[in-house]
């Protein structure tokens, strides 16, 4: 099963559109998994539209009607892999104690909120991932997104991607 983690699109306010190279990405998928700040629901509608499963959430800029469509955290199984999706984690200092507390029954939580990439385990197995933002790099040298398998309800090859500059 491939996946597509995203984060933090902030469309239409920090791009026009996701990158071709991410919306390729998506359409190759099985499943999306985007971790809030959509902005604008015209970004959810077009995500759903092309990606074969979405599991999202709302992040701290969404909107009434977001909040309304998306969960603050979204659950899903995936091949016998638990998954939970949220926006925010608190400080980087603490987040994997915190996270295994507060998610016990999931074996990989998807985040964003920060815009910076993330990978780490907690001491109970927890992966914790976070892909960035494919629009909006803030204080990071590039914007990204990330991709990863699942077989057999085991977590594979999560890689980051790096996107070129906007144009």
């Amino acid at each position: 099963m491939r996946l597509v983690l995203t984060s933090d699109t902030h469309l239409p306010k920090r791009a026009r559109d996701l990158p071709a190279e991410l919306w390729a990405a998506v359409d190759e998928a099985d499943v999306v998994v985007h971790a809030g700040d959509w902005v604008d629901e015209a970004a959810l509608d077009a995500l759903a539209a092309r990606a074969a499963t979405l599991i999202a959430c709302y992040g701290n800029n969404d909107g009434p009607g977001l909040r309304a469509r998306l969960p603050e955290i979204a659950y899903a199984t995936l091949d016998g892999l638990r998954l939970a999706v949220v926006h925010e984690t608190g400080p980087s200092q603490g987040r994997e104690q915190r996270c295994a507390a507060r998610f016990p029954d999931v074996d990989l939580l998807v985040f964003g909120h920060s815009h910076i990439p993330w990978d780490t385990t907690a001491a109970n197995g927890l992966r914790l991932l976070n892909p960035g933002s494919p629009t909006d790099r803030r204080r990071q040298p590039y914007c990204t997104y990330m991709t990863a398998t699942v077989t057999g309800g085991h977590l594979k090859d999560v890689e980051l991607h790096r996107l070129p500059p906007r144009r």
